[in-house]
């Protein structure tokens, strides 16, 4: 009861505070084509400069909401959009993604939709920024190189071969200090204009359309950046020298709240699972001898990336996905077989029926809440087909995790071998395949993070039941819709 109390607290503090940082605000929704967008402004705006703020891979509007809430409470007119294959865009991706005339120019001359829309709102006075962040870093350069209205640039984890000395005028650069290379990458552009200059060092004068300067935010990476104060307040300060306003919005401090919101809506799983504790099973599941245990989770490692290496998987119109799917499937199915060989595996009809909860949860609970404040998760329509299809492969992947896992009563190093082992199986794939599989790179942070917290929602209900079909099933239908959902639609 203290712990439902506690992460109920938390979880209510959490939406207050969050919600407090877009208080006042008018929203609407806006349909430029069919790219979807959200403009932001303060009630009764005039004259303000317009701000197009672009999202990077496997994001969406909802990824950007910080920084489009605090310029639009500085008086500016924000747009933030779903970029194709992305969010709510029911346009896929498409082109040759490494050439410049392919999938990025069909994203440059998308932001040009939006930027034409944006400049044509109610309010705009005809000037205008942009801001986006890792891969559309990119395409807002390329287009405020091309568009004279362009004031201002701010990008994020900025990479584009295409800055010069002197473009695109009014360059701000931000980045996680964890981002090395990104940030290396930042220090060149910036020498570009003045050799020798550093971080946190403006050149030229924004007023004048002649300013550049580069920061690194403190202790995040390449997502922790986009909640990071620094980068809030460097971006609001940075608009205002290049349109000469002087207001100062105070900074809300999104990222740690929506850190405790996490934590507290995935804390709610443990004081829930035990109200399932008069269904347990009679005994948990047993452990296995050492070498059954090394089979079960060492050969799957080594075997399914080399089996499936040969083979050119593309049947979904997702980049990735589909052998994705694939390689969950063959790396869960050869542990099974592992583990019935060993006699590990029961059938239990209970655990069956107690996944459904569990998937309910996770999808409607806690993706309700990042659907809200973090990442699209429920524009679902054409990605059912790519949820059902990584749903069937993340399925035995995580019967096997459960049952390797004893269903969370395993010894700490069985259990951090297990899931140790499935990223280094994927690792192995994109290594095998680096052209094909590189995308997947972007992919493994999101199944750490699902292993940290969803790893240990699984160990609560698995000590609850000793049922480990109930978070086996539920977790992978969970990991289905999630990566479902990450990945970019794509059209070949």
């Amino acid at each position: 009861m203290l712990v439902l109390i506690l992460a109920l607290a938390g979880a209510g503090l959490s939406v207050l505070r969050l919600e407090q940082a877009g208080a006042g605000l008018v929203a609407h929704d806006l349909m430029i084509g069919q790219t979807p967008a959200t403009v932001l402004h303060l009630p009764d705006t005039r004259d303000a400069p317009v701000v197009v703020i672009a999202h990077g891979f496997a994001g969406s509007r909802q990824l950007m909401l910080g920084f489009a809430q605090i310029l639009a409470q500085e008086g500016y007119i924000t747009v933030s959009y779903d970029l194709q294959g992305h969010g709510r865009n029911p346009v896929p991706m498409s082109g040759d993604v490494a050439s410049v005339d392919g999938t990025t120019r069909l994203l440059v001359e998308e932001l040009g939709r939006v930027v034409d829309a944006g400049l044509a709102l109610p309010g705009a006075d005809g000037r205008l920024a942009l801001l986006g962040h890792s891969m559309a870093s990119d395409i807002i350069v390329r287009h405020a190189i091309a568009d004279d209205r362009v004031d201002g640039v701010i990008a994020v984890s900025l990479f584009s071969t295409e800055v010069t000395a002197d473009a695109p005028a009014n360059l701000l650069i931000i980045n996680g200090a964890w981002e090395d290379r990104l940030a290396a990458e930042a220090l060149r552009v910036l020498q570009l204009t003045e050799p020798g200059a550093g971080f946190a060092q403006t050149l030229g004068d924004p007023a004048e359309g002649t300013g550049r300067r580069a920061v690194l935010a403190p202790s995040v990476e390449h997502v922790g950046v986009l909640y990071a104060p620094i980068s809030m307040v460097e971006s609001r300060d940075w608009l205002n020298a290049v349109f000469d306003r002087q207001i100062g919005t105070p900074i809300a401090a999104r990222g740690g709240w929506i850190a405790l919101l996490i934590l507290s809506v995935t804390a709610l799983a443990w004081p829930l699972a035990r109200l399932a504790r008069p269904l347990r099973a009679t005994a948990p599941p047993q452990r296995l001898p050492n070498r059954a245990f090394w089979a079960a989770t060492l050969v799957p490692t080594i075997v399914t990336p080399l089996a499936l290496f040969p083979f050119d998987i593309g049947f979904l119109p997702v980049l990735v996905a589909d052998y994705l799917a694939v390689h969950f499937a063959l790396f869960g199915l050869i542990s099974l077989a592992f583990l019935a060989r060993a006699g590990a595996l029961c059938r239990d009809g209970t655990g069956a029926l107690l996944a459904l909860p569990v998937a309910v949860f996770c999808i409607g609970i806690f993706g309700g809440m990042l659907e809200i404040y973090v990442v699209s998760f429920f524009a679902v329509n054409a990605r059912i087909w790519i949820i059902l299809a990584i749903a069937a492969g993340a399925v035995p992947f995580m019967l096997a995790d459960t049952y390797l896992t004893e269903a969370g009563r395993a010894p700490l190093w069985r259990v951090l071998v297990v899931r140790a082992n499935a990223l280094i199986s994927l690792g192995i794939a994109t290594a095998l395949n680096m052209d094909g599989l590189f995308f997947l790179l972007l992919i493994l942070p999101i199944i750490l993070l699902f292993f940290t917290l969803f790893g240990t929602l699984g160990g609560w209900i698995g000590r609850a039941t000793h049922r480990p079909m109930a978070s086996g099933i539920g977790l992978g239908v969970f990991l289905g819709w999630a990566l479902g959902m990450t990945f970019p639609l794509f059209a070949v």
